[in-house]
């Protein structure tokens, strides 16, 4: 039995009973006996039925809600701004209740509403400042950089992370070397969804689902990892790609994924994606046309007298007239480099 159906139940007899009283109050008046009693006690209870869960359970649902999508940033900021501002309106309280007349009995409760607004709008509004100072007041570093609030943010800032990203594994190696500063956030729909992968019947898509739960196990267990796992969700929204670009927008915070439909969703809603390709591609080892390598040709191409190695950072370079040289480390002089959605590719032949 849900709450919100215990509290239809309450709200219909408490409607009803106040219902039922004022149709002996309505009957006093004009007669009728018992009638107005019984048709006022049945509409209060319909009313209390229909209208209870609208003033009970679901706005507190809807301020959980509000709440989960708020950062831990954003919260202390606007607990200080409303202590804040319940301070100044206490001082002001006694002054303004002097005034005459009905000013002094209003304007003292006026100044705590308006003082209580305006320091939780002040305090959110430079939460990154004062996180900031904070953070050096308690004598952590802050970069070097333009500001301490900006740079304290971007250093605490969450991360949403996919499915797909999860399942790759690299992200256990990047993380693990501090090129993404914050937390990592796996929102629990994105678990569900790695927990259904790993239970597939399909033996390729099971063993991918095992790996990524092996990868986000390590990812908690590293001390200089910041994993959390939340129960936020977004309503009315099913598939997971458009929840975790819904709730990026209300987080303001950006999405890590390899999925290449998923990239261009988010970023044609404005949201930021940090894709793992691309910082796999960004690192690769840069070469101009003319320069020397020695590779290992390992393998014949697709054209003739093709041969196919690879870079220390796995780039494929095609080897013209490399077919006699397969299994040799030898110099190759490149003549071409071609960057493609898969990655960069290096053209190249045997040098003289």
């Amino acid at each position: 039995m849900s709450f919100e159906f215990l509290f239809r139940l309450m709200g219909m007899v408490i409607f009803g009973i106040a219902g039922a009283f004022l149709g002996i109050d309505f009957a006093e008046v004009y007669g009728g006996g018992s009638f107005y009693s019984i048709i006022f006690s049945a509409t209060g209870a319909l009313i209390g039925l229909i209208l209870t869960p609208y003033i009970t359970t679901r706005p507190i649902r809807s301020l959980r809600s509000l709440l989960g999508r708020l950062s831990a940033e954003t919260l202390f900021a606007a607990l200080i701004g409303l202590v804040s501002g319940l301070l100044v309106a206490a001082l002001l309280a006694s002054p303004l209740s002097m005034l005459p007349g009905i000013l002094g009995d209003t304007f003292p409760f006026l100044s705590v509403l308006l003082f209580s607004y305006l320091g939780i709008s002040l305090f959110i509004m430079r939460q990154a400042d004062i996180m900031g100072m904070l953070n050096a007041m308690r004598g952590g570093d802050i970069p070097d950089g333009a500001g301490g609030g900006s740079n304290w943010s971007k250093m605490n800032r969450t991360i949403l992370l996919d499915t797909s990203v999860i399942i790759d594994g690299r992200i256990a190696d990047i993380a693990a070397t501090g090129f993404l500063p914050g937390t990592l956030l796996i929102p629990r729909f994105v678990l569900n969804e790695l927990q259904y992968v790993a239970d597939s019947p399909d033996g390729l898509r099971r063993q991918r689902g095992r790996r990524g739960m092996e990868v986000l196990s390590n990812l908690q267990k590293d001390p200089n990892v910041m994993v959390r796992i939340s129960d936020i969700d977004v309503d009315g929204v099913r598939e997971v790609d458009s929840k975790l670009v819904v709730l990026a927008r209300q987080l303001k915070c950006p999405v890590l994924t390899n999925d290449y439909n998923l990239n261009k969703v988010a970023e044609l809603q404005g949201v930021t994606v940090l894709n793992i390709n691309e910082l796999a591609n960004a690192v690769k080892s840069v070469v101009l046309p003319g320069e020397v390598l020695r590779i290992n040709v390992i393998q014949e191409g697709k054209e003739r007298d093709q041969g196919v190695g690879y870079m220390e950072d796995g780039t494929m370079v095609v080897v013209e007239n490399g077919r006699d040289v397969i299994g040799e480390y030898t110099d190759v002089s490149v003549t071409k480099v071609l960057q493609t959605a898969a990655g960069r590719m290096i053209f190249a032949r045997v040098a003289e």
